[in-house]
């Protein structure tokens, strides 16, 4: 039971600053931008006659075991199946088979994975997926699941990447790592330059100050 409510709690994770300010996290922030290629694609999935949140419902149920799959695996512990249906255990499989195969081409050694950080300087928290040695470098690997990967996803990790470094840990590079659901969402790797996260992050605080503004003028 425990850790179902863990699970179950981790999307409503609060992030506090040592004196006790409460903070947003990251993504809430990168929530600020407009994700118009969404609308299209719910747009088009309702010309097919297909409900999109029932559909995303079933897709997110299907990304998060995936998720649990690998951290039950970096972590060696049992994954609890319970609460999914065999359907969406095949599917979540397809994905962590695809981890598995990308895994073994590497030297993997794990140093934390699900770990919350809160960043004083910029006042906004965020949970890091896996922070690990891939092939001897200092690591932040971000999983996703779905068709592809997406500006906002950079956006995101860069600010992942920060709070690493402002709390002393080290990061050589940033990998972010889709794990398709099924036959039709490739496995996708896609590591972040230097130069590249720098220009994420600028935008990432920049939104930081947008959030802020907000929230003084009390926007609704």
């Amino acid at each position: 039971m425990a850790d179902k409510l863990k699970k179950a709690s981790r999307a409503h994770t609060r992030y506090y600053t040592t004196d006790g300010t409460l903070v947003p996290g990251s993504t809430t922030i990168t929530g600020l931008l407009n994700k118009p290629a969404l609308v299209k694609w719910a747009n088009n999935l309702g010309l097919q006659g297909i409900d999109s949140s029932k559909y995303v419902d079933k897709a997110a149920r299907v990304g998060t075991l995936i998720h649990a799959l690998v951290e039950a695996h970096i972590t060696k512990t049992k994954p609890d199946l319970s609460d999914y249906t065999p359907l969406e255990i095949e599917l979540a499989n397809n994905g962590f088979y695809k981890y598995l195969d990308w895994e073994k081409q590497h030297i993997v050694e794990p140093i934390f994975n699900e770990k919350a950080f809160v960043s004083e300087k910029h006042k906004y928290g965020g949970t890091l997926d896996f922070y690990c040695k891939v092939d001897g470098k200092y690591t932040l690997v971000d999983f996703k699941s779905g068709k592809g990967i997406f500006n906002e996803h950079f956006l995101q990790t860069s600010s992942y990447s920060n709070l690493l470094r402002e709390n002393k840990y080290k990061v050589d590079q940033i990998l972010i790592l889709n794990i398709g659901r099924n036959e039709d969402e490739p496995f996708q790797t896609k590591a972040i330059l230097p130069a590249t996260e720098k220009k994420y992050f600028n935008m990432f605080k920049a939104l930081v100050k947008v959030y802020y503004i907000k929230k003084e003028l009390e926007w609704k």
